[in-house]
């Protein structure tokens, strides 16, 4: 008996399978699944069937034993518009075995060259991943630069808005002037010793402490 074969899904599972095991009873419990661990930096994982390794994350054409159509130092720009061309005419060719002989083997050979310029033209373009990666990243980085500066802005505008309302109310205190020497002072705030002073020159006050001690003496 020869040996079973692993089967291995091309896609991912579907999301309910992974949503089910995260309960609020499993999490309250901790039984929910851990997050896997980041590979280490030569540490070779699988994922869908296939092998990889952090070292190399585009996998080159001759490691999968795939024909290379692109050589080696090139214009991916220009790469990319001959695999493209090459696409359209081999494509109107399978449709002309289609139509003119459906059993000519031709049929398939065309078919495998249609699946081989795809392989070549996804590698190329997963190359411009990390660049892409790159990009995106810069621009992420000018977005929130510009956000913090219009915030700044924002905020120094309102900073000079309050300073010349606090300054205009500054100036439309009433200025108090000293008996003595003349000069201008404002009065912020009430002393309690010269409130108390003058409640003592009051008759009402005198009347008042008579009362409480009256008072007292009574309790």
């Amino acid at each position: 008996m020869s040996n079973a074969e692993t089967q291995v899904s091309s896609l991912p599972m579907p999301p309910e399978r992974y949503i089910s095991n995260y309960t609020e009873e499993n999490i309250r419990r901790n039984r929910a699944p851990r997050p896997p661990p980041p590979p280490s930096q030569h540490e070779v994982y699988s994922m869908f069937g296939i092998q990889y390794n952090n070292d190399e994350m585009i996998r080159s054409l001759e490691s999968q034993n795939i024909k290379r159509l692109i050589p080696i130092h090139f214009d991916r720009r220009k790469e990319l518009k001959k695999l493209n061309h090459s696409l359209l005419v081999n494509f109107l060719d399978l449709i002309d075995f289609l139509i003119l002989n459906p059993d000519s083997p031709r049929r398939t050979e065309k078919i495998d060259d249609l699946s081989l310029l795809f392989v070549n033209m996804h590698h190329l373009l997963n190359e411009f991943r990390p660049h892409q990666a790159r990009e995106t990243l810069r621009v992420m980085m000018e977005m929130q630069k510009r956000q913090r500066v219009e915030t700044a802005t924002r905020f120094q505008k309102h900073l000079e808005r309050v300073r010349e309302i606090v300054n205009t109310a500054f100036s439309e205190l009433p200025t108090l002037f000293d008996e003595d020497d003349g000069s201008a002072k404002i009065k912020m705030e009430v002393d309690p010793l010269e409130s108390n002073a003058a409640a003592k020159n009051d008759p009402s006050y005198q009347h008042d402490r008579v009362m409480c001690k009256v008072v007292d003496v009574l309790d």
